[in-house]
């Protein structure tokens, strides 16, 4: 016969939508993370070919707050506000849409390897996008076209692993290099045939992902799609939550984990939608900015979601801000990130590989 104590140790064990006591400590990394984007872009704005003082950038802000006389010059004013500003705004929101949807991923399908790049979901939004360009589409076509196919992708390989809850590692990994190939694949038929005077150089410079022509009206074609999976994603924190459990509990503890399960995926492919219309394939953002989200604030996705999105937002402003500035010419962003997150992911890796294994 169980004690009173051990049914009340066993009835605190179950999650609860909301814990009054924990929400300071929910908070203060939220916090302390906006802080470090906050400090990012700062130095993203006064950090160029054409740099502007820290404090100049301040003024400037803020008098578009609250109007008042600025030491700052008009060419540094069209400077910070013309020429950077929409560009930080749109790695923000790329960084940030990548790494909660690699976050919210990894919870479906309760593996820390799983990424919008490995499910091939990148390769397939590649595919809508090149091929909107190949066709000569307009912005709203080409995030579109990026949607639709990226969520293609996404239920091909949801396909692939469904059946048993907990899916191995290995269906994952290697239904997601079939999905990434094939449309891997028909990325190459579409830049094969596209015209190499004309066609060819915009596809080619968009897959190698940049934000470098990011202008106003495409922040606003970003933050569509990508602020609209987002906000969907952080109202189904706590379901996401029990949902990481396996569909076994996620059941007993009353959510549906089929339809919920769907809801996460289609919001995931409409950020990467959003992501890869504006900025081509940046690669490893969704597998490694998680990784570092978790090794801070732990796996409680009510935390985890909002400071993945914020660190990710920080880490593609300062890694836009080498690609812009390490050389007299401008490294692609794609090509940065792979570069600094394949070894990051690495030696993370190594590091917890024992513990990942575990759990395949």
């Amino acid at each position: 016969m169980k004690t009173p104590r051990a049914r009340a140790g066993r009835k605190a064990s179950v999650p609860r939508p909301r814990d009054r006591r924990r929400e300071p400590a929910i908070f203060v990394p939220i916090g302390l993370t906006a802080v470090l984007l906050i400090a990012a872009a700062l130095v993203a704005l006064a950090v160029g070919r054409y740099s502007v003082p820290l404090w100049h950038v301040v003024q400037i802000l803020t008098a578009q707050l609250i109007p008042f006389p600025v030491d700052a010059s008009a060419t540094e004013q069209n400077v910070v506000l013309l020429v950077r500003l929409p560009r930080i705004l749109l790695a923000l929101l790329v960084g940030g849409g990548l790494a909660i949807g690699g976050a919210a991923l990894q919870a479906v399908f309760r593996n820390p390897l799983v990424s919008p790049d490995i499910i091939g979901v990148s390769a397939g939004a590649s595919f809508g996008g090149a091929l909107a360009l190949l066709l000569g589409l307009g912005s709203v076509l080409l995030v579109t076209g990026s949607f639709v196919f990226g969520l293609v992708a996404l239920g091909t390989l949801f396909l692939i692993t469904s059946g048993r809850s907990g899916t191995p590692m290995l269906m994952i990994v290697l239904g997601g290099v079939v999905t990434g190939s094939f449309f891997s694949a028909l990325v190459a038929l579409v830049t094969y045939l596209a015209d190499p005077n004309t066609t060819l150089p915009a596809i080619v410079f968009w897959l190698l992902g940049s934000v470098s022509t990011a202008t106003f009206t495409k922040v606003i074609v970003a933050l569509i799609p990508i602020l609209g999976g987002a906000v969907v994603l952080l109202a189904l924190r706590w379901r996401i939550n029990v949902l990481s459990l396996g569909d076994d509990d996620a059941a007993a503890l009353g959510v549906q984990p089929r339809p919920l399960r769907w809801v996460v995926l289609v919001a995931v492919a409409l950020i990467v939608a959003g992501a890869v219309a504006v900025s081509g394939a940046v690669s490893w953002v969704g597998l490694v900015v998680p990784h570092l989200a978790r090794m801070w604030v732990g796996p409680e996705h009510r935390v985890l979601l909002p400071v993945s999105f914020l660190l990710g937002g920080a880490y593609i402003v300062l890694v836009d801000t080498v690609a812009r500035t390490a050389t007299a010419g401008e490294i692609p962003l794609g090509v940065l990130t792979a570069l600094i997150g394949a070894p990051v992911f690495f030696l993370l890796l190594r590091r917890n590989r024992e513990r990942i294994w575990e759990n395949a």
